[in-house]
């Protein structure tokens, strides 16, 4: 029994914020950003619109796709570092948004990685008889986590949300194996200050700016590019496969140069991966299954095709995931 991908869905916010309209909010330019980050644009969840939204709207267009109707649900598992509240967990409220009355549901915080340890949490369950169905989702809003007086940081993120349906099915299609790794060693590279139990809620800490991310990126950039080759030649390596037996590599979008330096050290070919970070920049969990969908829905995945799907986050995290299609 596997855990096979039968719907696919992904929401965007309407608004766009373009490297031009950053222009005017910090020093720094759209060449500038472009040559070190291939990020274009990016999408900004509107006021009313909290991770919860983009993720129901995420998980019923995947439901749509595969035929399903939310009561038909076991789980749902949401990986995600900006949920509507520190607690509950945000996928009780999709779960509630949605009507997946018996489904039990709850969240993944491992950053960007977020959406390959769902899923791989998902495939547990399924895989052993104790689920027939499950929504994994990714789900950020990391606009409202992000100082936007740091060039640094604010070119790089944006909102988003991506979901697949899972359902138990016999035979060779499906998730083949996930592979994840954490160091918790270099969790100050990649993180945010506050407000949890090391530092709670104070006015010296909102002066302090500690609700907001910070990053060491040149750290990051060569600790990402190592940890994605190296996990990804992992999942193939223990199935025996190669990198030229990949339909499609669907690697999280972080960056522009990090993923070409990733894909030119596992010596993938034009068109064997899928890029989207031009458009929509980080959106941290939601990467991989927005690009997912998108992939889906333009003809790129084939019945049979093998496909790679490879992340890295803060804590620090990371993690490959082999599935056939």
């Amino acid at each position: 029994m596997k855990a096979r991908i039968v719907g696919t869905g992904s929401y965007l916010p309407e608004k766009i914020l373009t490297n031009f309209d950053i222009e005017k909010m910090v020093d720094t330019s759209h060449d500038w950003i472009v040559t070190r980050t291939g990020i274009e644009e990016r999408r900004i969840s509107a006021a009313d619109e909290d991770t919860s939204d983009l993720a129901v709207k995420a998980a019923q267009r995947a439901l749509d796709m595969a035929g399903v109707s939310a009561d038909e649900v076991d789980l749902i598992v949401m990986g995600t570092v900006t949920g509507d509240y520190p607690w509950p967990a945000t996928a009780c409220l999709v779960q509630a948004k949605l009507g997946a009355k018996k489904a039990f549901a709850y969240d993944i915080s491992a950053a960007c990685s977020g959406f390959l340890f769902a899923l791989s949490c998902a495939d547990d369950f399924l895989s052993h008889g104790r689920g027939k169905k499950a929504l994994v989702i990714g789900a950020e809003v990391f606009s409202r986590a992000i100082d936007w007086t740091d060039r640094n940081t604010c070119v790089l993120f944006g909102d988003g949300a991506g979901a697949v349906l899972l359902e138990a099915q016999e035979g060779d299609s499906g998730v083949l194996s996930s592979h994840l790794h954490s160091d918790g060693s270099h969790f100050e590279m990649l993180y945010q200050p506050g407000f949890g139990t090391r530092n709670p809620p104070s006015f010296e800490g909102l002066e302090a700016r500690l609700t907001f991310l910070r990053m060491q990126g040149n750290e990051v950039y060569k600790f990402a590019v190592r940890s994605l080759t190296e996990v990804s030649k992992e999942a193939l390596n223990a199935h025996g496969f190669s990198s030229e037996d990949v339909g499609l590599f669907i690697p999280h979008q972080a960056n522009l140069r990090i993923l070409e330096a990733t894909v030119k050290r596992l010596k993938f070919k034009a068109g064997q991966y899928f890029v989207n970070v031009n458009k929509y920049g980080n959106t941290s969990a939601a990467t991989i299954p927005i690009a997912i969908d998108e992939a889906n829905r333009g003809g790129l995945l084939k019945e049979g095709d093998l496909v790679l799907m490879a992340s890295f986050g803060g804590g620090f995290t990371w993690g490959g995931t082999l599935l056939r299609w």
